[in-house]
């Protein structure tokens, strides 16, 4: 293939002769310059009259949709964190509930309280107006929400029954811990009633304001109630003495000791050694005389013995 090249600057025209390769080497060359050209003048014509984003700004919506896309999954898992928290506290609500009916089932029976009175197999009674919601309110509980609600009114209620229940067994177990009941003596046996009998040292009709009970030197002597020592020494006719004020015009005498184990201003309890048994004072022998006193006044302690025994 021949090619004619003519031009001022060349003089003369002058003459190129081309083989097949050269050819082939010249057309993809300008085939590839009107391809580049070709490309550069269709991005400046869809840039100026296209859509009008370039590629800086593809590149910034493509960084914001990945901020979303993350933003979206730390939502997401912050709700499933949330849901397995509420999970956990549902299943520690109701264990709780189930050691409250357990705890008040047995406070039930410690009281002996009526059946029905505080009955923690069923759910309590309701009741009250039903009052409409107001229209157009938008109000949506969450089914798991809704269930932590009940939970939440069921452990109130059961925590305002338990807390009457258990001012209910403070006041009688405090009843029950101040009212003389109960033998002082482990052992022995009842000498001499209350009442009118012939007095041992001088034979003549008396009336014995206690009971008496025998039993051998040094055995233990307990109280029948919790009080405070106001005596605790030497009384005439009593030998060594101990007396306990109870409340609630109550108070127990404790005689003839052989030791007193207490002093005036203890606090004791139930059952708690006061005294020791001897034969000071007026005895004939080692015994007890027990008295009970209501306001002063000596009464049989024998009612309060058998009362215990019921």
């Amino acid at each position: 293939m021949n090619l004619v090249i003519f031009g001022k600057g060349f003089g003369k025209p002058r003459q190129l002769n081309l083989s097949g390769i050269s050819v082939w080497a010249v057309a993809v060359v300008c085939a590839g310059i009107v391809s580049v050209f070709g490309f550069a003048g269709g991005y400046w014509f869809s840039t100026m009259t296209g859509s009008g984003v370039s590629m800086t700004e593809v590149a910034q919506l493509n960084d914001e949709l990945q901020l979303q896309r993350d933003s979206i999954h730390s939502i997401r898992q912050g709700n499933e964190d949330t849901l397995d928290a509420l999970a956990i506290r549902m299943a520690q609500m109701n264990a709780r509930i189930i050691r409250l009916d357990a705890l008040g089932r047995r406070l039930t029976d410690m009281a002996d309280l009526d059946d029905g009175e505080f009955d923690f197999n069923t759910a309590p009674a309701l009741g009250g107006p039903e009052e409409p919601v107001a229209s157009g309110s938008n109000v949506a509980i969450p089914e798991l929400v809704e269930s932590m609600a009940a939970f939440d009114e069921q452990l109130d209620n059961r925590e305002a029954q338990l807390g009457v229940l258990e001012s209910v067994l403070m006041g009688q177990n405090l009843k029950d811990r101040v009212y003389p009941q109960g033998r002082p003596v482990g052992s022995g046996w009842i000498s001499s009633y209350f009442g009118k009998r012939t007095d041992p040292f001088t034979g003549k009709p008396a009336n014995h304001t206690g009971i008496d009970f025998a039993g051998k030197l040094g055995d233990p002597v307990a109280a029948v109630a919790d009080g405070v020592v106001t005596w605790s020494a030497d009384r005439y006719g009593y030998g060594v003495m101990v007396e306990i004020n109870h409340g609630n015009g109550y108070s127990t005498r404790y005689a003839h000791n052989a030791e007193n184990l207490v002093v005036v201003g203890d606090e004791v309890k139930k059952g708690q050694a006061v005294a020791r048994m001897g034969e000071t004072g007026r005895a004939t022998g080692p015994n007890l005389h027990f008295e009970v006193l209501k306001d002063g006044r000596r009464v049989n302690p024998v009612n309060f013995i058998r009362e215990a025994s019921k």
